[in-house]
């Protein structure tokens, strides 16, 4: 009994050691997690993540280089372009220098054992990471301290786009890197090699522009905290115009020339050149509607697409305008000349009742005549408004009266045939000419 006893005292006393022992083991992980890297225990010793290099003194020197993997899309809509990018970080931490002339890459999870500086995008929409298989991040460490920490990010940027001259405008969009907590006091944000720190952009084929030129800028970003270092990658980009003269610019054109087939049609032929009236007004409206389909219904922009189709539009209802105006000219014109298309005995049997009926209202009329002070002269188109017995409302609605006649008479057409043959020579003249303006215009100014 007393050996029974024993035993499970000394079982006991065995797993409360071993308890003790592996707890203290995790503790000394943990403790080497946060002061010092696996493999550089005596390097790292006592080293402070929390802190930047040389703090207390001189800021950090960080040296930046881009890859543009790719730029998947450009938004008109909402005014932004979804980029993929590698973003390199150099920079110097004399904690971490060692003997020697090789570099190691170390794990990528061993970067939440080091300092890094607090990069952020500006006017990101939304980033991320890619993380397949593991997190895309890299930490190189070389022998004087030198430390390379690259990322592979995909980010969706804001970029304020002037759409005036759409779809012959030139964007010109930013990338903007800066530190998010740290002043100038504190980090210094430089190119790696200026200009030549961006690689892959001039590759890049988009699929509605072409990348005309990049640059790269050091800024600082004023804030209510302090000033911040920032760096600025600006590209242009200018939009591809082949495609929207293939899918707009060329068939409102050809709507506009097959709206001057009706000025080849006769004025009788009304069920014809009504057709092609309406039927190439309905095609541009559908023309212009698809035109917008494109873009944002919020987009307030007048672009250079819609100024080119409003031209259009208004050649074709002009077409057609031009069409009623010749019809009804010329069928008053068949209105004043149907009494004199009569036949010859009707017309004479009128004209000696005329002449009976003239005879019996001369005896009357000349007496009338001598009784009043003056006469009312009664001409075809005016009425002699000098008579000193009509009243002052009276002339001027005489006045009045000869001055409507006078502004038709200039708007009568005599020959309707001649709108026809005018138009001929005047639209296409017209068209031509507000064409020369409009690509002189958006092309070159």
């Amino acid at each position: 009994m007393i050996c029974r006893y024993f035993c499970f005292f000394s079982l006991c006393v065995f797993l409360l050691t071993q308890r003790r022992c592996s707890l203290a083991h995790v503790s000394d992980l943990r403790g080497s997690d946060t002061t010092s890297l696996p493999g550089f225990e005596n390097l790292t010793m006592g080293y402070n993540k929390y802190l930047r290099p040389y703090f207390g003194g001189e800021p950090v020197q960080i040296a930046m280089s881009l890859d543009i993997a790719s730029i998947s899309s450009v938004s008109e809509s909402d005014m932004d372009y979804t980029a993929t990018i590698y973003l390199r970080q150099r920079w110097t931490d004399p904690r971490l220098v060692f003997h020697g002339n090789k570099s190691f890459t170390l794990d990528a999870r061993l970067v939440e054992l080091l300092w890094v500086p607090d990069t952020y995008i500006v006017e990101s929409k939304r980033s991320f990471l890619h993380d397949v298989t593991v997190g895309n991040r890299l930490i190189r460490l070389f022998s004087n301290g030198t430390i390379l920490y690259a990322l592979r990010i995909t980010t969706t940027v804001a970029c304020i786009m002037d759409l005036s001259k759409y779809p012959m405008d030139t964007q010109t969009c930013r990338l903007q890197l800066e530190s998010w907590g740290y002043d100038e006091n504190d980090v210094i944000f430089t190119w790696l090699r200026g200009n030549d720190s961006v690689h892959g952009i001039e590759k890049l084929r988009l699929s509605q522009y072409t990348v005309e030129r990049y640059y790269t800028l050091i800024s600082k970003s004023q804030q209510e905290t302090g000033s911040y270092p920032r760096l600025i990658l600006q590209f242009e980009l200018r939009r591809n115009v082949l495609y929207f003269i293939l899918e707009t610019y060329v068939p409102s054109t050809l709507l506009v020339m097959l709206s001057w087939v009706s000025f080849w049609i006769t004025l009788d032929s009304v069920p014809a050149r009504t057709c092609i009236g309406v039927t190439t007004v309905l095609s541009m409206t559908t023309l212009m509607i698809g035109s917008r389909s494109s873009l944002s219904k919020t987009n307030c922009f007048i672009k250079a697409i819609d100024v080119y189709l409003g031209i259009c539009f208004s050649f074709i209802f002009g077409a057609l305008v031009e069409y009623a105006v010749a019809h009804y000219s010329s069928s008053q014109k068949r209105a004043t000349k149907a009494p004199q298309e009569r036949p010859a005995n009707e017309l004479t049997k009128e004209m000696e009742e005329v002449k009976i009926a003239n005879i019996l209202n001369s005896s009357i009329t000349s007496y009338k005549r001598k009784i009043s002070f003056t006469s009312i002269e009664v001409s075809s188109d005016n009425v002699n408004c000098s008579d000193l017995t009509m009243k002052t409302h009276e002339k001027i609605k005489c006045v009045l009266r000869n001055k409507m006649h006078r502004i038709i008479g200039y708007f009568t057409i005599q020959n309707p045939s001649n709108v026809d043959h005018y138009s001929k020579l005047l639209f296409p003249l017209f068209f031509m000419l507000v064409n020369v303006f409009y690509w002189a215009y958006y092309l070159y100014f």
